[in-house]
C-alpha cells in the first residue's frame, strides 16, 4: 500500500500588531518543530508585495531552513520561474542540494505571485514557462553541447515538482513528466479535473487545515482566516485579524453567502478533520497532503501542527 504522507506550507504569515522579522523566525520555529514532529517536507512560497506574507525570498529561506533541521525535506513552493533566469535558479538550488544532499525540493510555478502593480518592478517573461522549465532541467543534467553551466548544478538536482491550480499546469508536469503540487487551498473546485489531468505518477495536494482540542476552538480559530477572505474578496486588503475580532464581526445574510463560494480552512479536532481529509484523499487518490495552517496566534499555529501530526497514522 502507497504511504501516506503529510508536509507543511508555511507562507511565513504576517498578523496583525506583528512583523516580517518575527514572521520569519515564527517559519523557523516551525520549522524545527516539524522536522521532530516527523512531516515529511516543508516548503515556503515566493510573493511579492503581500503585506501579510513574508516569504518573497524561497532561496534564502529555505537554507536558514535547511541548516536548522536534520532530516525533513525543504524547498520552494515555489520558485515564479518567469520571473527568473533558469541558470540562476540551478546554482541557487544546485548549491542548496549540495549542502544539504537528498533533502532539497524546488517548485516550479508560473503564476505571478504578486498584486498586477508589482509586475512591473518583476519584468517576468510572457508565455515561456515550459521552455524554461526544460533550460532549467538542462543545468541539472549537464546536457551535452551547452556553452554555459551552472557548476554547482551539475550533479546535485533537487526534487523538481511543477506547481498549479488548474488543469493547464498538470498537463506542463505531464509532458515534461514532473511530480505535481495542486494548490486545493487557493482553488477546491478544480482540484478532481486538474489531477485527472495529470498523467504522472507522484503528486500533492496543499489544504488549508486548522486542529484544535475540540471543533469549536478549531472553528473560532478559522474566523480569522475567513474574515480576512471576506475583507480580500469586498477589495479590503486586511492583515490576519485576532480570532476575537472576528467573532465579533457582524456579517451579513449576502456575506455569508459570499463566504461560501471562497475556499476556507478545513476545520475541527482530529477526527474530524481526518475525515474530511480522507474524503478528499479517496477523491483524488493523492497520498501526500501538505498543510497550511493560517491562524492568528503563533501558538495555535504549532499546536494545530502537534495534533496534526497524528494525521497520517488516522488517515491509514
Amino acid at each position: 500500500m502507497v504511504e501516506n504522507r503529510c508536509s507543511v506550507l508555511d507562507t511565513s504569515p504576517i498578523a496583525e500588531g506583528s512583523t516580517a522579522r518575527r514572521a520569519l523566525r515564527n517559519t523557523l520555529e516551525l520549522a524545527t518543530l516539524a522536522d521532530e514532529l516527523g512531516y515529511h517536507r516543508y516548503w515556503v512560497p515566493e510573493h511579492h508585495s503581500m503585506r501579510g506574507v513574508a516569504s518573497a525570498a524561497p532561496q534564502v529561506l529555505t537554507a536558514a531552513i535547511a541548516a536548522r533541521t536534520n532530516r525533513i525535506r525543504v524547498g520552494a513552493g515555489g520558485v515564479l520561474l518567469p520571473q527568473h533566469a533558469p541558470l540562476i535558479v540551478a546554482e541557487q538550488f544546485g548549491t542548496l542540494e549540495a549542502l544539504h544532499p537528498g533533502r532539497i525540493d524546488l517548485g516550479l510555478g508560473r503564476a505571478s505571485g504578486s498584486p498586477a502593480y508589482a509586475l512591473e518592478e518583476l519584468r517576468p517573461v510572457p508565455d515561456a514557462f515550459t521552455e524554461q522549465i526544460r533550460q532549467l532541467l538542462g543545468f541539472f543534467r549537464d546536457e551535452d553541447g551547452r556553452r554555459t553551466v551552472a557548476v554547482p548544478a551539475r550533479g546535485n538536482e533537487p526534487g523538481i515538482w511543477i506547481l498549479g491550480s488548474s488543469p493547464r499546469s498538470a498537463a506542463v508536469a505531464s509532458e515534461i513528466g514532473l511530480p505535481y503540487a495542486f494548490a486545493h487551498h487557493i482553488d477546491p473546485s478544480a482540484a478532481e479535473e486538474s489531477l485527472t489531468a495529470y498523467s504522472g505518477t507522484t503528486s500533492l495536494l496543499s489544504v488549508s487545515v486548522i486542529a484544535a482540542e475540540t471543533d469549536a476552538r478549531a472553528e473560532w480559530l478559522a474566523g480569522s482566516a475567513r474574515l480576512k477572505t471576506l475583507c480580500r474578496v469586498k477589495g479590503k486588503s486586511i492583515l490576519l485579524p485576532p480570532p476575537e475580532e472576528a467573532a465579533a464581526y457582524p456579517y451579513t445574510e449576502d456575506e455569508l453567502a459570499l463566504l461560501r463560494t471562497r475556499p476556507t480552512p478545513i476545520a475541527g479536532a482530529l477526527g474530524t478533520v481526518a475525515a474530511r481529509l480522507r474524503e478528499l484523499r479517496d477523491r483524488t487518490g493523492v497520498r501526500e497532503l501538505m498543510i497550511t495552517t493560517p491562524v492568528y496566534d503563533h501558538e495555535d499555529r504549532l499546536e494545530s501542527y502537534r495534533i496534526l501530526s497524528r494525521l497520517c497514522s488516522v488517515l491509514a
